[in-house]
């Protein structure tokens, strides 16, 4: 008997995965922009606002149920942890390095992730070729680092400010998938921004709590809107739609390919300077995720060693 076939991919997963490339490589470019003459507290809030009444009004019109049990609750308040525990520790980082560095260390979410997911989830230690891929692309962020606070005395407020983002984004993702539930990805997102959006509020009252309308600019403002509807709205609907069709290995390849357009894209559009010990900083973090995403099946010594034990 023949095994089963997969079932064929949707025809628009690939333009949804190309679409979710493109806004995960402008995201922090936007948010560099957003921050330039509004409050990062208030340039926040105001996407989460915007992404919010959208999501209310998608939601009510397409008549979506939006889940308020247990544990739909419990997913909310997960996910929250990662929106704006990462979002607000990103937002004022962007005061600090530039658009394509913040990619780059984001780009470590899937290490962090597996290190708490041993301890959280109680998944198996890393294998050999696991922990070398650690142990390249956090020398390459060693790099990265050494290059930014040689051009920056400020620069590691934002690299240490970006690392407790992804390390929240991280444990939120990780304690996400403690929780079996289905729901529509449109309400995970609503659901989520609902708990978050208070949050952001009162953050923006505790660090500013003031309304210069009269400073913004019209670059701000542009990158606010464009968050909201795309980096939000767009995005996550874009993420959860791929994740349902993709094997996750395939999403992954995401954070291998968005910091390289970031930093191009931050070089062209705002200015920011690549140096050489950057661009060697940024090889070693990106073969580091390379190898720790595809390395167990590229190389034989990365598997369990019970294989060549096996009684025959």
């Amino acid at each position: 008997m023949s095994s089963p076939q997969e079932p064929p991919i949707p025809p628009m997963v690939p333009f949804a995965f190309v679409l979710g490339v493109i806004i995960w490589s402008t995201t922090p470019l936007g948010i560099v922009w957003s921050s330039e003459s509004v409050h990062p507290t208030m340039a926040v809030l105001l996407r989460m606002l915007i992404a919010l009444v959208l999501g209310l009004v998608m939601i009510l019109c397409s008549r979506i149920r939006l889940p308020v049990t247990p544990n739909a609750l419990k997913l909310y308040a997960f996910s929250t942890i990662g929106m704006v525990g990462g979002m607000l520790l990103s937002y004022f980082a962007a005061r600090y390095i530039g658009s394509g560095t913040l990619s780059l260390i984001f780009g470590l979410a899937p290490i962090i992730s597996g290190l708490l997911a041993q301890r959280m989830l109680n998944e198996p230690a890393f294998s050999k070729i696991r922990l070398l891929a650690f142990a390249i692309a956090f020398t390459g962020l060693g790099v990265v680092c050494f290059d930014r606070l040689g051009n920056d005395n400020n620069a590691w407020l934002g690299i240490s400010l970006t690392l407790g983002a992804v390390t929240l984004f991280s444990l939120s993702a990780v304690l996400v998938k403690t929780i079996s539930i289905s729901i529509h990805p449109l309400a995970s997102t609503v659901g989520t921004l609902s708990f978050s959006t208070p949050l952001f509020a009162l953050a923006w009252l505790v660090f500013d709590g003031t309304l210069p309308v009269e400073t913004w600019q019209p670059k701000s403002l542009y990158a606010i809107v464009y968050l909201g509807i795309i980096g939000s709205l767009v995005a996550s609907v874009a993420y959860f739609y791929i994740l349902q069709h993709l094997r996750a290995s395939t999403v992954t390849l995401v954070t291998l390919i968005t910091p390289a357009f970031a930093m191009m894209l931050g070089t062209l559009l705002n200015g920011e300077t690549i140096s050489l010990h950057l661009l060697a900083g940024a090889a070693l973090v990106l073969s580091g995720l390379t190898l720790y995403q595809f390395g167990e099946r590229w190389i034989p010594m990365g598997r369990d060693k019970k294989m060549s034990h096996r009684p025959g």
